[in-house]
């Protein structure tokens, strides 16, 4: 049923960036990356269209080690996840929002 259904995302696309992976006390680990997916359309003259759209994607414990060990900028990758949207305030004491993945499963895709 629907009302099962909770926050999930679900993505396949290229690493735009090279991971930025950080160790925390403990052995606790979280790597940062961007990911692009792109989508193909018609517009309305019957051209073709490709839109890249870009992710920004953490993980934390295995998964960063997994994305640590075998992840590089280029890679195609599938990920799931949940969005979250956070809110912080940046040098200038303004208010700046972020939305990002938090990655639970990865695989790696092609060669």
């Amino acid at each position: 049923a629907m009302n099962t259904l909770k926050n999930q995302v679900q993505l396949i696309g290229h690493v735009g960036t090279e991971p930025e992976i950080k160790n925390f006390e403990g052995g606790k680990k979280l790597a940062n990356l961007t990911l692009a997916t792109n989508e193909t359309y018609k517009n309305d003259k019957g051209e073709k269209v490709e839109e890249t759209q870009w992710h920004k994607v953490v993980a934390w414990g295995k998964t960063a080690e997994v994305i640590e060990k075998y992840v590089s900028k280029g890679k195609e990758i599938a990920i799931c996840g949940k969005l979250t949207h956070r809110r912080y305030d940046d040098k200038n004491g303004d208010k700046r929002y972020i939305t990002e993945i938090v990655a639970n499963e990865l695989l790696l895709l092609g060669n």
